[in-house]
């Protein structure tokens, strides 16, 4: 018995929607193109475009993958919050990478990360200053 024809107006999975979303977001932000995708991974160009439009199913290793290429934690890109921030996915696996590094590196790490914190808060002072709303 073969399936039904299907129809272009067939409503697709909005997991897998928001997946590809993600997924587009991160190549975008990379300036990564599709073909640089494809040949980076194997998986196919037309394969990277379905996805990314929530056409298609990714297969666990396709998204291993394309995880390791955005360099991003896979469970950033399955998260079920619409508005998962990867960096809270790439926090999580901070402790880890910090085990690898010197002390030396890791004094670095964390002068970057006070530098970080205070850019934001100057960024927060001239935003009232200049009356706009705050930043995200």
């Amino acid at each position: 018995m073969t399936p039904p024809p299907t129809t272009g107006n067939r409503e697709r999975d909005p997991e897998m929607v928001r997946l590809g979303e993600r997924l587009k977001k991160s190549r975008y932000y990379l300036n990564m193109s599709q073909q640089f995708v494809s040949d980076s991974t194997g998986i196919p160009r037309s394969a990277i475009s379905d996805i990314e439009r929530g056409e298609r199913r990714v297969d666990s290793l396709e998204l291993k993958k394309l995880a390791r290429l955005y360099r991003q934690p896979v469970a950033y890109f399955l998260a079920e919050e619409k508005d998962a921030d990867a960096g809270e996915y790439a926090l999580a696996g901070l402790p880890r990478a910090l085990a690898q590094l010197t002390d030396g590196d890791a004094k670095t790490v964390l002068e970057f990360a006070e530098y970080l914190t205070l850019r934001r808060a100057a960024e927060r002072e001239e935003q009232g200053a200049d009356g706009g709303g705050p930043t995200a």
